[in-house]
Parts: structure tokens; sequence; C-alpha cells
């Protein structure tokens, strides 16, 4: 069982290791600052769950082919194997340990955030029932874009340049959804909470809320267009404008 206990370790520790080799198993890398953070946490994860998976489908295996019933003679009986029962506490107490210790330190680098004085953007995101509203602060205190079920409003982000937001909600509560770069927070009634990261390639991505609010839950979706510097400075002036 000490080849099996240090396997564990060993699988467990993969959530630490990124590799340019191994498939993003659905999610794409480098689309943002929080990516490169969460992604090598989610491969470790799925490698781990893999190789636990594998190994108990051949303890299951093992003694349906090798140990058969071959006469009517009754098998021999193991009870009180401390050294087994210990393993098979130990194994799984650690891999969710280790688990755990990478999920805790990734999430601390997540949510790390500037105050907003010193942050290069800052944009409030506030939802509302049933869509959303984006202010950047960088082209005034009235530059809100407000959208609607029927015509979703597009959050637009500067490539390569972080972005502090601030989560709020007017009714109930609200979850700001990026699949694509990896991320979501709550937006909470009379609470912020504060998010920040870099959209570090260019396109438009979908987000949406994914925590069921009310009626028209499923309609209370935006778009994230992340432009180049030049462009959204040339954006924040159309706001200013308007």
């Amino acid at each position: 069982m000490s080849f099996v206990f240090l396997a564990a370790v060993g699988v467990a520790s993969l959530t630490s290791c990124s590799s340019s080799k191994i498939s993003g198993l659905g999610y794409d890398k480098g689309l943002s600052s929080v990516n490169d953070t969460t992604l090598p946490l989610w491969q470790g994860a799925w490698i781990t769950a893999a190789v636990v998976g594998i190994f108990t489908l051949v303890l299951i295996l093992w003694p349906a082919v090798f140990h058969r019933k071959k006469n009517d003679e009754f098998p021999k009986q193991t009870r009180y194997n401390v050294p087994t029962e210990v393993a098979y506490t130990l194994i799984p107490f650690i891999i969710v340990a280790v688990l755990f210790a990478y999920t805790a330190r990734d999430e601390a680098r997540i949510t790390k955030v500037e105050s907003a004085t010193t942050a290069m953007h800052n944009i409030h995101v506030n939802g509302i029932q049933w869509s959303w509203q984006f202010t950047y602060d960088d082209a005034g205190p009235n530059a809100t874009v407000t959208g609607t079920p029927a015509q979703p409003p597009t959050l637009v982000l500067p490539q390569g340049e972080k972005v502090r937001f601030t989560l709020t909600s007017n009714d109930v509560v609200h979850g700001f959804w990026i699949p694509a770069f990896m991320i979501q927070m709550q937006n909470l009634p009379h609470v912020e909470n504060h998010l920040e990261f870099s959209a570090n390639v260019l396109g438009t991505y979908p987000g949406r809320c994914n925590i069921l609010c009310g009626r028209d839950h499923s309609q209370m979706l935006f778009k994230v267009k992340v432009v180049t510097p030049s462009q959204y400075q040339d954006y924040l002036k159309t706001l200013k404008v308007a």
C-alpha cells in the first residue's frame, strides 16, 4: 500500500503544475489573467480524478476477474486489516487536502485587487432584474450602459490592461459570470464585491447570470468585447459624449 499512498500524493500534486501540452479540458489558454491561475488547477483536478477513477476501477475488476469462485470452498475472510484501512482513510484525505490547499491559494490570487485609486481602470457592474448596468469610471460617473433582456449590453474591456470591477445588485443576488475567462462572482444587494483581471485576447465572449434570480433569469445575458487600448479610449469618448 505504500506505493499507492505515494502515487496518490504525486497525482494530487499535479494541480500545482502547468504544461502547454495538457489540454485545456474545455477552456482556452491565456484568454485572461484568471485563466493563467485557474487552468492548471482545473487540469490537475481532472487528472487526479481520472487516476483515482482508474485505480478504483482496477480495485473493482481485479477480484471479479482473478478471484472468481472456483469451487464450493468458502473463501478466506480477512477482517481488521489495519494497514489497508489506514491507507484507504489517509489517501482520500491527502488528495482532498492537497486540492483544497491549491484551491485556496489560487482563490486568494484571483480575488486580490488594488484600491480604486491605484487601479488602471474601474468599472461598476450592477445586476438588475433582469439585465446589467456597466458604469465606466474612466468616462465619468454618468457613463453607464444599461441593458434589457431584449437588448443585452456589451462590456468593453481593453486588451492586456487590468480592470477593477465593483459588483453590486439593485434587488436580489445575481452572478457575474464570464465562462471563457473562468471567473464568477456574486452581485449582492447592499454589498460591494471586488474583482480584478485583464482580458488578453481580442474577441467577443458571452457572459451571463449564473444564479437563479427570478422569472427572466435565462435572459440575463451580456457580451464581453475585448478591444485594443486605443479602441477602448475611443469607446470611453463616445460614452462621455452621450
